[in-house]
């Protein structure tokens, strides 16, 4: 849930014959007649030249007396996280010649919609600088690079230095990540960690920042995230296991010396659970967290790591808790007492379970989302029936609660480096309101505004419109549903929409801006997010009702949304396009088998549709931990049944389904890439449509397709060309 960690890790042959794209149109049945469920709709169809078809290959497995049988087990290659199975290659390539060949004569329409997003891209953007240890410091872009490059600027001299340069580090390489980075407490030695294959293991570098010149110091198979210790001397960092998307040790690596000699200061036994770490907002103390599902595991340290670890909270508690310290004190956000967690505080000193004291207690009304400790106040961050807020709270517990200007949006706190502030810098935006960067101010009350996201091309909000609506589900849950437009959207049922989910891990998906989304909206569509159970938008137990045995809760939410939107005409059915990412593209595959008739078009982003075969194999390092997340079919025949009965890839039925576009990535550790293989694989043997199929697997890049950010914005604009022309927009 709510971590305190800071910057952390914050994707052939020769074919001739062109593809035919039938025209589609709006039109549709009398938006007064009932049947919109019947609407008859032209689709993007197949290309004209034959799509790969992968081999099938017997393959059978017993689980609880059931055989498993899946033709399309070789897609994964046997010597994984290596993939130079050729034959698997060759049909990984096949799929992305199949995909070019419908890309080719749409390119004009990709250009056109990627010259939209750069356009209201700010070349030269930068950050509202920070000040922390003595410095000021932004980053800011350059003209036509990708990348950022940070400076910072001395306080005392007025010196400005550039320390850290994105774009000149990417240089020579087709995918750069920085993960992390850090400078150590004298200000002398920078830190940082980058990734440049897309499978999240990162490697470290450390820098002198007085001579400009890099120390010895290497460090290889880093999880991300690196912190200095309090005297400088150290970087604490989690070692991935060989071969593995798994971290058991957090080390402490001495400058100068070398990394096999770094000390073990944890060590998780259990594969099932993930670690991570980071400074509290005071720097006295380091907090160590081994978490699983709905389980954290909580030790704190000196920060100068001159004693061992103290366990606060141990496992089989078995709650969550967010921690972070001032004046000699811990102050805790835990779900120990209430499902939507209490504020709670212990004596540093001697911070055992058995010594909290309850500062608020928990309420059905207010789910806790996060905290961060000043010297003079404690901010907090709340979510009171799906409606956001920040808190500031006095360490007498007088409570300020911040006046945002709308009444839906999304805000977060913001970069608060510094123990001793006067302010407190937020985050803001809504669906029709650019990102904004605020400084509330202690002693009047008042927001002032540091930063509005600038629109080189421009942008008029009164010409957009969002309002959030509630769905009555199949169960009688009421879901939110956010919703944005252009003005002049009829609810006649005459306009496309976009309807997104995503549904998983208390994750939610919030009422936010984006720029890219305009090309939408100024083509006619309303872009709606479901607000679906398995996120956490009306509170923690909205996320438990969507999971475990409760997980059709999510697929059933985002069909009965759209079902809603089509009585309330909104949209007429088999108007809609449907996206969704990762756990939400598990999502995607779910509701195109429940409900095929509603979809314009699908796009799945890395799903995890395979989700049986996955939560079946232990030798993947991210399996274990998710078992409490999903069920664990090897140990539990229910379980079995259960995923059984809903996972994507193994419900496709010879049946008619929308258009569909399916990406992945070669060396993506979240969501494996014969995820979206085999569900291409089998979707196309399956399907009796002649609508069109195509997947795009990144070679080079893991689970977020390429880096940069016109690389991105590269990829998007496909995605939106895919999903226009299935509405029949060709410009």
């Amino acid at each position: 849930m709510m971590q305190l960690f800071k910057r952390q890790i914050s994707m052939l042959g020769a074919l001739t014959l062109a593809f035919t794209l039938t025209a589609c149109t709006t039109t549709q049945n009398d938006p007064n007649t009932p049947d919109t469920m019947s609407l008859k709709v032209d689709r993007l169809k197949q290309l004209s030249i034959t799509a790969p078809v992968a081999d099938k290959k017997p393959y059978q497995a017993q689980y609880h007396g059931q055989t498993l049988s899946d033709p399309y087990h070789w897609l994964k290659d046997q010597g994984y996280p290596e993939v130079n199975d050729e034959p698997v290659l060759d049909y990984l390539k096949a799929e992305n010649a199949y995909y070019h060949k419908f890309l080719e004569p749409n390119q004009a329409l990709a250009d056109k919609i990627f010259e939209e997003f750069k356009g209201r891209t700010d070349e030269e953007e930068t950050s509202v600088p920070y000040t922390e240890n003595g410095y000021e410091y932004r980053w800011y872009y350059r003209p036509g690079e990708e990348y950022r490059t940070r400076s910072r600027k001395n306080l005392t001299t007025g010196a400005e230095e550039i320390f850290l340069d994105e774009t000149a580090l990417a240089k020579g390489h087709d995918y750069f990540v920085l993960g992390d980075w850090e400078i150590s407490p004298d200000n002398r030695f920078l830190a940082y960690s980058f990734d440049t294959a897309g499978d999240e293991r990162y490697q470290v570098k450390v820098k002198d920042l007085e001579t400009g010149e890099y120390l010895d110091d290497v460090l290889e198979d880093v999880q991300g995230e690196v912190v200095f210790s309090s005297d400088g001397s150290s970087l604490v960092y989690a070692l991935l296991e060989k071969g593995k998307w798994l971290a058991k040790n957090i080390k402490a690596h001495k400058l100068g010396s070398k990394q096999s000699d770094d000390e073990t200061i944890y060590y998780e036994e259990d594969d099932g659970f993930f670690i991570g770490f980071g400074m509290t907002s005071s720097r006295d103390h380091l907090l160590i967290v081994s978490s699983q599902g709905e389980v954290q595991e909580s030790y704190v340290m000196p920060a100068d790591l001159s004693a061992k670890p103290v366990m606060m909270v141990s496992r089989d508690q078995g709650f969550q808790q967010s921690i972070d310290h001032a004046h000699g004190e811990f102050y805790i956000l835990a779900n120990d007492t209430h499902k939507n967690f209490r504020l709670a505080k212990v004596d540093d000193k001697d911070p055992g379970y058995k010594n909290w004291q309850t500062l608020q207690a928990g309420s059905d009304d207010v789910y806790w989302l996060g905290l961060q400790t000043f010297d003079g106040f404690i901010a907090l961050k709340s979510r009171d029936r799906g409606t956001e807020k920040i808190l500031v709270r006095d360490y007498d517990g007088k409570t300020d609660a911040v006046a945002f200007p709308e009444d839906v949006f999304t805000a977060s706190i913001g970069i608060n480096p510094e123990f001793k502030q006067t302010h407190l810098r937020i985050n803001y935006e809504s669906m029709i309101t650019p990102e904004t960067v605020f400084d509330f101010d202690l002693s009047t009350k008042a927001l002032s505004t540091r930063k509005v996201q600038k629109i080189p091309s421009g942008y008029d909000k009164s010409q957009y419109e969002t309002e959030r609506v509630f769905v009555t589900a199949r169960d009688g849950a009421q879901v939110p549903v956010s919703i944005v437009y252009k003005k002049g959207y009829k609810k006649d049922g005459s306009h496309p929409m976009w309807l997104y989910g995503y549904g998983a891990y208390a994750a939610t998906i919030t009422p936010s801006f984006s720029t890219t989304r305009l090309s939408a909206l100024d083509r006619g569509f309303a872009f709606a997010i479901a607000h679906v159970r398995g996120g956490s938008m009306m509170s923690y137990q909205w996320y438990l009702d969507g999971k475990l045995k409760k997980r059709k809760n999510t697929f059933n939410d985002f069909v009965d949304v759209a079902r809603h939107l089509v009585e309330e005409k909104y949209v007429a059915a088999g108007n809609i396009s449907a996206s969704g990412r990762s756990a939400g593209g598990e999502l995607m595959g779910a509701v195109t088998i429940q409900a095929p008739e509603l979809w314009r078009s699908v796009n799945l982003g890395v799903p995890f549709v395979d989700v049986l075969n996955t939560m079946l194999d232990a030798s993947l390092p991210l399996t274990p931990p998710e078992w409490k997340e999903w069920g664990n079919p090897i140990e539990s025949a229910d379980d079995y049944d259960l995923i059984k009965s809903y996972s994507p890839y193994d419900n496709i039925e010879k049946r008619e389904y929308p258009p569909m576009f399916v990406s992945g990535g070669l060396n993506d550790p979240r969501v494996t890439y014969w995820e979206p293989a085999k569900w291409t694989a089998r979707m196309r043997e399956m399907k009796t449509d002649d609508n069109l199929l195509v997947m795009r697997i990144n070679m080079g890049a893991g689970h977020f397709a390429n880096s940069g950010r016109y690389g991105r914005l590269k990829d998007y604009a496909e995605e939106y060309a895919f999903m226009f022309l299935a509405h029949g927009i060709n410009e």
